[in-house]
């Protein structure tokens, strides 16, 4: 079954070693269960415990929305950011010589495959991978060497603005997170499980019969919302994702859950929700394999321009993040991470052996975006974040209590913004999003037919 089917249907010998080579933020923390450190806070808390449960912060954003693309790690998307985007060169992308990345991981016979572009905008399918166990093998305890072993030489190919216009144009002027990272080493359920409920509950593969046989272990933040009277809605094309949990969809939450062409016409009469989840198309948009990664770039950018020209735009937060890495290549190593809770990781039915390893470590970076007026120009954060941290600026918006101990600690992403000014009340001027026509001959020229159908509007403008 294929994912779009079934959301729809819905050690220390050797780390001695290699920790010579990985920073120190980046090192194991020794001798602690880190979901039970004093000081930390405890599931259920709230962000200001001196203020009742639902009361608002930050009184410049009223609307937050988060669309959550597909598999692809920050390097394969904006390792290009400091060749490519004026005063970005600081950023923490590919090592360049003469404008060229030297980043390489070695194959099976140890001669290195250095990172290059990927020469058309589509993806090979089934191609790299994702999995708990390729992903330990591609981090290798904190070398990052691993990748090319676990997928092939196709996990270092990359792309940049040639391809994704609208994105680098984002990046350009609004903030980007280069220190934000999925929540575990694991595949789209797992870390699309932990923005909604805080923790996979054991989850590690995009499995849709046994992610429901998983309740949220503590709720999930659309629970959360309810309990206090905070409107929200999802927004979705083919499939909406947050019915991988058990229990999200019931009879009274059905006018909740509407169509992408219903978020266009909100946003423009000024009637979003509080929160909105926007969900891609997964068989054409979201930009996983084998889709033309520039149908999800206008997808992106017909998102971004509806919040800009809508009444509400001047009171909007809108995070574009990536669910995981899809096996592609990043070189900083992941940190360790807090416990969410003491479930352990599950097996796949049917699967082989874990690789050890738990949910106290987070999986790669994934790009982050935050556009807003509030917004930061050209700020790049450096702070460690991850999908509970959006989980955790919802908390923080209206005083919801957590729901396990990583989206209690979670950094809230307050650092994207500066609510002493709107520096972006008048939105930029952003990149047009791609014609496709050029695209797809590239795509065509190397044999690959990427999937076109389901995406309305895909060649009319």
């Amino acid at each position: 079954m294929t994912r779009r089917a079934a959301i729809a249907a819905a050690g220390a010998g050797a780390a001695a070693i290699a920790f010579g080579r990985v920073p120190a933020w980046a090192r194991p923390v020794r001798g602690e269960n880190l979901a039970s450190a004093a000081g930390l806070r405890r599931p259920d808390s709230l962000p200001f415990p001196h203020l009742p449960p639902g009361h608002p912060s930050m009184p410049q954003i009223e609307h937050v929305v988060v669309l959550i693309m597909e598999n692809h790690s920050f390097d394969n998307l904006l390792g290009m950011v400091p060749a490519r985007v004026p005063g970005h060169q600081g950023v923490d992308g590919f090592r360049l010589r003469r404008g060229r990345p030297v980043n390489s991981n070695p194959d099976a016979a140890g001669r290195p495959v250095i990172a290059a572009p990927a020469g058309s905008p589509c993806q090979l399918d089934g191609e790299p991978m994702q999995t708990w166990n390729a992903s330990h093998e591609a981090w290798d305890q904190g070398r990052n060497d691993g990748f090319v072993r676990a997928s092939g030489p196709i996990a270092m190919r990359f792309w940049d603005e040639r391809d994704l216009p609208f994105t680098y144009s984002l990046a350009r002027h609004f903030p980007i997170g280069q220190r934000y990272f999925c929540s575990a080493m694991a595949q789209t359920y797992p870390n699309l499980r932990y923005f909604f409920c805080g923790t996979s509950s054991g989850l590690v593969v995009t499995d849709l019969h046994q992610s429901a046989q998983l309740p949220a272990a503590n709720g999930t933040i659309f629970d959360r919302l309810d309990d206090h009277r905070i409107s929200w809605r999802v927004y979705y094309e083919d499939a909406f994702s947050p019915a991988i949990v058990p229990g999200f969809f019931t009879p009274a939450r059905a006018p909740r859950i509407r169509t992408i062409p219903s978020f266009y016409a909100d946003a423009a009469a000024g009637r979003l929700p509080h929160f909105s989840y926007v969900c891609p198309n997964f068989g054409t948009t979201s930009e996983e394999n084998p889709q033309d990664i520039q149908l999800g770039e206008r997808f992106i950018a017909r998102v971004v321009h509806a919040l800009m020209r809508a009444p509400t735009w001047d009171a909007t937060a809108l995070f574009v993040t990536w669910d995981e890495h899809g096996g592609y290549y990043d070189h900083v190593p992941p940190p360790v991470a807090i416990r969410p809770d003491s479930i352990a990781p599950i097996p796949g039915p049917g699967g082989p052996p874990l690789t050890p390893g738990g949910f106290d470590r987070y999986g790669f970076r994934v790009p982050l975006l935050a556009v807003s007026p509030w917004a930061r120009p050209g700020y790049v954060s450096d702070v460690v974040q991850d999908h509970t941290s959006l989980t955790a600026f919802i908390e923080r918006k209206w005083n919801l209590p957590a729901m396990t101990f990583r989206d209690a600690n979670a950094h809230p992403m307050t650092d994207y913004f500066d609510f002493s000014r709107p520096a972006f009340r008048q939105p930029p001027r952003l990149a047009a999003m791609p014609v496709l026509a050029h695209g797809l001959a590239e795509c065509r020229a190397q044999g690959l037919t990427p999937p076109l159908t389901g995406a309305p509007g895909t060649f009319s403008d």
